[in-house]
């Protein structure tokens, strides 16, 4: 079943295309990798997904619903939660306190019942189940200055994980890590259940591979390619493009 349809999609800065009629459709539950050569459209891609930027031309729906246009906040509403690849956290918050002011926000709790429900039994064992899930709970007292860089990304993918959303776009979620904070990263999102549905860009081809069921393509703001890891490894053009310049680079 499709959850995600995104409909001839466009940007023009300037006169300037960006993004040249982009379509594909993402099921419910799969994990979908968007990649390409610099330049190629993605981050533009996903702001207009995300809804960071309004397309020139195009349509994006959830469930069947036009939900082309809609702020960030209503995109979260709809059911769609986005990573960045810098981080979004406060510093001097420990791992628990961060947590917890996601939990609150995704309880669409504020004002005055702020303090209340800051400690109120419920919020609290969201924040723990949180913190399990993104293997976080030994480090809940740690002030997230203190983290390591690739468990403050695990707790930023816990944070977009406490709004239980439907779709998360994860921009660059393994951007800056070592190898072992890398496996760390995949082991968590191949974890995940499959009713949250991935869309990923990424440029760790490894990543990708490990955890795409379907990989699309993008060369100079259209789609060059869609299939999976094997079809896109023996695909011409995009072993000339992309995964050839790769490998001419190495």
């Amino acid at each position: 079943m499709t959850v995600l349809s995104v409909v001839d999609l466009a940007k023009s800065f300037d006169g300037f295309r960006a993004v040249k009629g982009v379509s594909f459709t993402v099921g419910t539950g799969e994990r979908r990798a968007v990649i390409g050569p610099n330049g190629a459209g993605k981050s533009t891609l996903f702001n207009l997904i995300g809804g960071q930027a309004r397309p020139t031309e195009g349509r994006v729906a959830i469930d069947g619903r036009n939900v082309t246009g809609l702020p960030p906040h209503r995109m979260w509403r709809a059911g769609l939660t986005r990573t960045f690849q810098r981080n979004q956290l406060f510093p001097g918050l420990s791992v628990r306190d961060n947590m917890r002011l996601a939990v609150i926000a995704t309880r669409r709790i504020g004002g005055r019942l702020l303090a209340r429900a800051a400690h109120s039994a419920a919020v609290e064992d969201d924040v723990i189940a949180a913190l399990a899930k993104v293997k976080l709970l030994e480090r809940q007292h740690v002030a997230v200055q203190g983290l390591a860089y690739g468990e403050q990304r695990q707790l930023e993918l816990g944070l977009a994980l406490a709004g239980n959303p439907k779709i998360l776009l994860l921009d660059e979620p393994t951007a800056g890590m070592s190898p072992a904070e890398t496996a760390a990263m995949i082991t968590l999102l191949a974890e995940l259940p499959r009713t949250i549905t991935l869309l990923i860009v990424e440029h760790d081809m490894d990543v990708v591979f490990a955890l795409a069921d379907i990989i699309t393509v993008l060369h100079l703001g259209e789609v060059l390619a869609e299939g999976n890891a094997a079809a896109i490894q023996s695909n011409s053009a995009v072993l000339a493009v992309y995964l050839g310049q790769q490998a001419s680079a190495a």
